[in-house]
């Protein structure tokens, strides 16, 4: 692999990540009218699960017991956002939903100085007051926030936690492995959500192909992808990448799903990407040198 730009192939590699994550949303939206979210979910990751179990099976046996852990970790965050997010989605637009999930960008480098007690400068704030102000023209309707809104707001939470873990944790050694046991407990996490109302499948050919679309090229395929570009690089710039994931969802929804071209998507949705490109491209090198030594 000698003369391999990695960085450059990462950053590359995670904006088809944000492609596929984008394409999910319209489909979802659809989805979601004919199947329960936690039914969904764990179908969804449990197909994602076994593909990714019969390429590689001794993956995960060959992690170590602490990246076991960690995988469990980074397996029960993003499950849990997974199940706030799909049903946030229920109770908004795809691509509303799109942009307040991509406030994990923001979240990012906040919830890090929270953890690593580091300093959170100007432009941080700026950018807070950007997002706040784009999320609200967005999605104020009246004097407050929307149901699905708070919810997404709250999966973008944990996707921002699930980005710290996974820059710190990966490497080009345990990517498959950590991706694959990270799905499994995905699985459980959407399992125990559906258990309640007891499980159904989908009904239709059509949905079927949706269903194993998202699992296999937006699940099981982005997350290794994503856990071995996110090995190659700072979270910083990883974060960059993955803010398109909101526009292609807006795109995506546009051209193919039911929503309709508003002033209040493109101002409040602009704001939204300005305020997630100035978080991370204020400097944050000391953030970023804080970050990698969670690693050791």
């Amino acid at each position: 692999m000698s003369g391999v730009n990695h960085p450059r192939l990462a950053v590359l590699a995670l904006l088809s990540v944000a492609a596929a994550w984008g394409s999910t949303f319209f489909l979802t939206k659809d989805l979601l009218t004919r199947m329960d979210v936690a039914d969904y979910l764990a179908l969804r990751f449990l197909i994602a699960s076994v593909a990714l179990i019969l390429v590689h099976p001794p993956a995960i046996a060959r992690l170590s017991r602490l990246d076991r852990g960690r995988a469990v970790a980074l397996g029960i965050t993003y499950g849990i956002a997974q199940l706030l997010q799909t049903e946030g989605l229920r109770h908004t637009s795809a691509s509303v939903s799109g942009f307040v999930t991509g406030m994990y960008v923001v979240f990012t480098p906040l919830l890090g100085a929270v953890i690593l007690r580091h300093k959170i400068g100007r432009w941080a704030w700026i950018a807070v007051i950007l997002a706040t102000t784009g999320l609200g023209v967005l999605s104020l309707r009246g004097l407050s926030l929307g149901h699905g809104e708070l919810l997404t707001l709250a999966s973008a939470g944990l996707y921002a936690l699930h980005i710290i873990g996974l820059g710190a944790w990966s490497t080009s050694r345990n990517a498959f492995g950590l991706s694959s046991l990270q799905m499994i407990v995905i699985t459980c996490v959407c399992a125990i959500g559906a258990l309640p109302g007891g499980f159904s499948v989908p009904s239709t050919g059509g949905d079927w192909v949706a269903v194993v679309y998202m699992a296999l090229v937006a699940g099981a395929l982005a997350l290794i992808v994503q856990t071995w570009a996110q090995a190659h690089l700072t979270p910083t710039r990883a974060a960059i990448a993955m803010t398109m994931e909101p526009v292609f969802a807006s795109g995506f929804a546009v051209l193919f799903g039911s929503d309709s071209l508003t002033w209040r998507m493109l101002v409040g949705g602009a704001l939204v990407v300005s305020a997630m490109y100035l978080v991370e491209l204020a400097p944050r090198r000391k953030f970023e040198a804080e970050v990698q030594h969670l690693a050791q």
